[in-house]
């Protein structure tokens, strides 16, 4: 069975530095920090494993590696304090990250990839939270 090319072009390494940097910038965000750290705790080898974690499934997504297995759908379904609201400033601060350390390119293909999956991330979160006998949403809200 062939391989299937990656999506775009970014290198293992440069994945690894958007995670490390990104985490960072998470942990002193104002609101995304406390969701954070109420899941992965204080100590710097949980946020390391995170980071590990979180970078197999981006490995998974752009570079095809198949490194990734989890299932994050439902752990972002389940946590009840991960809201809606928190996929904007989730993404606006992962695009910041990815500008700051990629090449124009590589970041606007990434920025696309994580939009979509955001998009998803957020509905499925809203789904999660939408009484049983509501009437389903079948358009994602803007921001």
């Amino acid at each position: 069975m062939t391989a299937l090319p990656p999506r775009f072009f970014v290198t293992p390494d440069e994945i690894d530095r958007v995670m490390a940097a990104f985490y960072r910038r998470i942990r002193q965000h104002a609101q995304l920090g406390p969701v954070f750290t109420a899941h992965i705790g204080t100590d710097a080898a949980a946020w390391r494993t995170h980071e590990e974690k979180i970078g197999r499934f981006w490995r998974n997504a752009i570079l095809r590696e198949g490194v990734y297995d989890g299932r994050p759908m439902p752990v972002h379904r389940a946590a009840t304090d991960i809201l809606p609201e928190h996929f904007p400033l989730w993404l606006a601060l992962f695009d910041e990250t990815l500008s700051a350390l990629l090449t124009p390119q590589a970041a606007a293909a990434w920025s696309a990839l994580a939009h979509r999956i955001g998009a998803a991330f957020r509905m499925g979160v809203e789904e999660a939270r939408r009484p049983a006998d509501a009437v389903p949403r079948l358009r994602l809200s803007g921001g």
